[in-house]
């Protein structure tokens, strides 16, 4: 098994949309995006409007969260990989399942009812917070920033 070349993690409950698909792509230099949702990976309308916001230099995969765990190794070194979960807990199952992240990138969690803000676009609730703080434990760096220009801060110093 080879270690696949995952340039970032990104947690954002919108998973691909103009911010991502051009922005942190261009900026990173991906030339994969894979969304790992396991709604997204049947719902081919969600997969059109996600692909037509990606450049023409990145392609893109929509697996369930399991497929990525089985397949991720086999990802050839030219491979530059944006990943994309809609949710903290998606990331741990990720991480937990071997997928190798080293530091996720928190964009966008949006506010609902139960939740706390702790940024302009990041809101947690209980099992957010300790689901990251899982995610701490383990070793990775977890960092609030909506894009690749925003001055990032530790989540961690917020919770």
């Amino acid at each position: 098994m080879s270690t696949p070349n995952i340039l970032l993690m990104r947690i954002d409950n919108r998973l691909v949309h103009g911010q991502v698909g051009m922005t942190w792509t261009n900026t990173l230099g991906a030339n994969l995006v894979i969304v790992a949702n396991d709604e997204v990976s049947e719902d081919e309308v969600q997969q059109n409007l996600m692909e037509m916001v990606l450049p023409e230099s990145a392609e893109s995969r929509f697996f369930t969260l399991d497929k990525v765990i089985r397949i991720i190794h086999k990802a050839a070194p030219r491979q530059k990989i944006l990943l994309v979960v809609r949710t903290a807990q998606d990331a741990l199952k990720l991480v937990e399942g071997g997928v190798p992240i080293k530091k996720i990138n928190v964009g966008n969690l949006h506010f609902s009812e139960g939740k706390k803000q702790i940024s302009s676009t990041v809101s947690v609730d209980e099992d957010d917070i300790k689901t990251f703080k899982e995610l701490d434990r383990l070793g990775i760096e977890l960092e609030v920033k909506g894009v690749p220009s925003d001055k990032g801060f530790n989540l961690m110093s917020k919770l």
